[in-house]
């Protein structure tokens, strides 16, 4: 078996609630031993924030932008953390997949990740879906295709 894929997971706190719901969705493939998930709530009291979010930021294979207007609002989510994911992305180190939760003026075209295909399908937020649990499973479902993709052989 490979070892587990890295995903680093970039939100805004406002949007914790949906973090969790994610990770409750990802939890087949945490199980399984395809992925390892980091946030910044892992962080433990006394550690140095900043170097801990760098470190795994530069490790992750995969990283989630989990999209709202918060998010982009977050002047390190949007600055920093989705800064440096656009630019692994493009030095073809790490997969970077856009989590549309809520609507977001704009994203789309007035973003750096905004030509990104975005999850869940056709970029419809989360919030909007009639039920949650359907576009969770799109949301899943798109990234277990990824991780699969990156450790075929």
């Amino acid at each position: 078996m490979n070892a587990p894929l890295d995903i680093f997971i970039s939100y805004s706190h406002i949007d914790e609630a949906y973090r969790v719901e994610l990770e409750k969705h990802l939890s087949l493939l945490r199980r399984s031993g395809a992925i390892r998930s980091w946030h910044d709530r892992r962080i433990g009291a006394g550690d140095e924030w900043k170097p801990a979010i760098d470190e795994n930021l530069n490790r992750a294979a995969i990283i989630l932008l989990l999209v709202s207007s918060d998010f982009v609002d977050s002047k390190y989510c949007y600055d920093i953390e989705m800064q440096r994911a656009m630019e692994r992305r493009a030095s073809g180190e790490a997969v970077v997949i856009p989590i549309i939760l809520r609507h977001c003026e704009g994203w789309q075209k007035n973003t750096p990740f905004g030509a990104l295909q975005a999850l869940p399908r056709d970029g419809k937020p989360i919030k909007t879906w009639a039920d949650p649990d359907e576009a969770w499973t799109d949301v899943a479902r798109g990234i277990r295709q990824v991780v699969e993709r990156l450790t075929a052989p």
